[in-house]
């Protein structure tokens, strides 16, 4: 099969700069394939050659890959801009989930008196975002600064209710400040 486009003559900083991505262990699988694809018809492999050496089920995509890099060079290695997952939540009804978190909670109508994930999942699907779920609330939380577990100030800490044949009984450990103090050291 002749090339429709063949390979341009690659620089040996774009070379050595491929040979680095095949080697490394912390780089992306789909970019190891590429760069593998692009050193195989460096080498003199064929499209199809190239295609099986790095994984590809044909030489097409390898002639794809190679008129990319001809276009722009290494970024070819890199995945496309605009690829992947278009985002499910728009930024106003992200913006939505934050207003949310920064109201403070009504006991009576919203049943808490502070914001857990299942409670904001709660009073959003109420006001509109129905499908809206906790995993995505962590995420927009997350990417805005926000971090859930670092304060409990709704559990007393030291304390817990224990079940006993004379009923329900609150233990107290008598050791308990003295384990808060371990955790704050490491």
């Amino acid at each position: 099969m002749k090339a429709v486009h063949p390979l341009r003559a690659m620089s040996e900083q774009e070379e050595q700069e491929l040979q680095r991505v095949v080697k490394a262990t912390s780089e992306r699988v789909d970019e190891v394939k590429r760069a593998r694809a692009l050193l195989a018809v460096r080498a003199g492999t064929g499209y199809t050659g190239a295609a099986k050496e790095a994984g590809y089920k044909s030489g097409d995509s390898v002639g794809q890959l190679v008129e990319r890099f001809n276009r722009s060079g290494l970024r070819a290695v890199q995945i496309a801009a605009g690829r992947g997952r278009k985002a499910t939540y728009t930024d106003a009804e992200r913006e939505r989930i934050l207003q949310e978190v920064r109201r403070v909670p009504d006991r009576k109508e919203d049943g808490t008196a502070t914001w857990s994930l299942s409670t904001l999942e709660r009073a959003l699907r109420k006001q509109g975002l129905k499908h809206v779920g906790a995993s995505t609330i962590r995420e927009v939380l997350h990417e805005r600064g926000y971090v859930f577990g670092k304060t409990r100030t709704w559990c007393p800490t030291g304390t817990a209710q224990r079940k006993r044949k004379a009923g329900v009984v609150t233990v107290q450990d008598p050791r308990a400040e003295e384990k808060k103090m371990d955790r704050v050291r490491v």
